[in-house]
């Protein structure tokens, strides 16, 4: 698995950092943070900086995009969290953005434990898990008809996966 260069990290980290304070103050990913972190990302690998090859970071800006699209098509993820994974691509390239992608799913699982219980709400929240999986079918119902007081800004959970897959990578 390729590491990216420090200078990628730096960018990764403060577009996590940036992304990270604004979800959580308006529940939202601006596209201006997402395309500044795809752009720097390709520009990085452009110029041989990254650590991975230009075909890397549009490689990994693709997956990042595909990896989250289904979330977003059930309604269980905004497109700021879609764009948000594919711009941690263009920096990580392909290998990383799978490994980023899985690390979300642990710490958005965490962080949703952790929002359920700090709102009191972690039997309904654990009973709604259960009959996602119990009926996918109806899972894009389910989501979809999910009140504010079940949701939560999923960019803390991109951000956290991110970092701990590029330092480790």
């Amino acid at each position: 698995m390729p590491a990216i260069s420090n200078v990628a990290f730096a960018a990764l980290s403060s577009g996590a950092l940036i992304a990270t304070v604004v979800d959580i103050r308006v529940r939202r990913i601006p596209n201006a943070l997402t395309a500044t972190m795809t752009g720097i990302g390709i520009g990085l690998a452009a110029s041989h900086v990254s650590g991975i090859s230009l075909g890397a970071a549009i490689a990994g800006f693709v997956l990042g995009l595909v990896l989250m699209l289904p979330g977003h098509v059930l309604g269980a993820t905004g497109a700021g969290d879609v764009k948000f994974m594919a711009a941690v691509g263009a920096i990580v390239g392909p290998a990383l953005v799978v490994t980023a992608f899985l690390f979300t799913a642990v710490a958005g699982g965490v962080l949703a434990v952790a929002v359920a219980l700090r709102r009191k709400r972690l039997g309904a929240t654990l009973a709604g898990t259960g009959r996602l999986i119990a009926a996918p079918a109806e899972a894009k119902k389910e989501i979809r008809a999910a009140t504010v007081s079940s949701r939560f800004a999923y960019g803390p959970a991109i951000a956290i996966g991110s970092v701990l897959a590029a330092l480790m990578g």
